[in-house]
């Protein structure tokens, strides 16, 4: 009813019906990236893009720079681009043999280009040299490539995911997707119940960076 009235309200004010859905939906959308993080970000892509380009030049001005080579791989994973970020990756193997995050970022490439067994092999490592890299995603990305190859590992994966990660909100929610994609609806649901329930547990502080993760949770357990 609420949003009805304030529909009427812009309507009021405005006198188009087309420009008032315009702006109750800009209403919307900020209230929702202030405080809940549902919607993606407009802005994030045109960033990505600039720290791209400033990442570009500042490899040609100096190609031994392999800080900015790491993060330009890192982005360019962001956009999907894997093969590129890939050759990256190899360029500066040596520099960053011993970072978890770095042989992640390599077999996340490898397992996108269809390069399963060595993705694996990598990830693996990674997660050798930091049990909690990037807080247990491998092991989901592990799982979720594994789902329709071998479901008894991928359910191997998704049992390490739960021992790292068991008392955040985010962490049921990937949980959820993952069984969703091997076909366990009932164990799929049952994760998002234990986000939403994970999420009211928080303390006040706590739930602003949770909150998406529990309004997502809400939305997918409906579906």
């Amino acid at each position: 009813m609420s949003k009805f009235l304030l529909f009427g309200l812009i309507f009021y004010i405005i006198g188009n019906p087309f420009i008032a859905i315009i702006v109750l939906f800009l209403i919307f959308y900020l209230l929702d990236r202030r405080f809940v993080g549902v919607f993606p970000s407009i802005t994030k892509p045109f960033k990505r893009m600039r720290s791209i380009s400033k990442n570009r030049q500042q490899i040609a001005l100096n190609p031994n720079d392999v800080t900015s080579k790491f993060d330009l791989a890192r982005l360019l994973i962001e956009r999907k681009k894997y093969r590129e970020a890939q050759q990256i990756l190899v360029s500066i193997e040596s520099s960053y043999d011993h970072s978890a995050e770095y042989w992640d970022m390599v077999g996340t490439t490898e397992i996108h280009q269809g390069q399963l067994e060595q993705g694996e092999q990598h990830t693996l490592h990674a997660t050798k040299l930091n049990p909690k890299v990037k807080y247990g995603q491998p092991y989901l990305r592990l799982a979720s490539a594994y789902k329709d190859k071998d479901q008894a590992k991928a359910l191997q994966y998704v049992e390490k995911f739960q021992d790292i990660q068991s008392s955040s909100s985010e962490s049921f929610y990937y949980l959820g997707l993952v069984y969703g994609k091997l076909g366990r609806k009932d164990d799929s649901k049952e994760a998002y119940r234990q986000s939403i329930d994970v999420y009211r547990s928080l303390p006040k502080y706590k739930k602003r960076q949770e909150r998406r993760w529990a309004v997502r949770s809400f939305f997918r357990k409906l579906l």
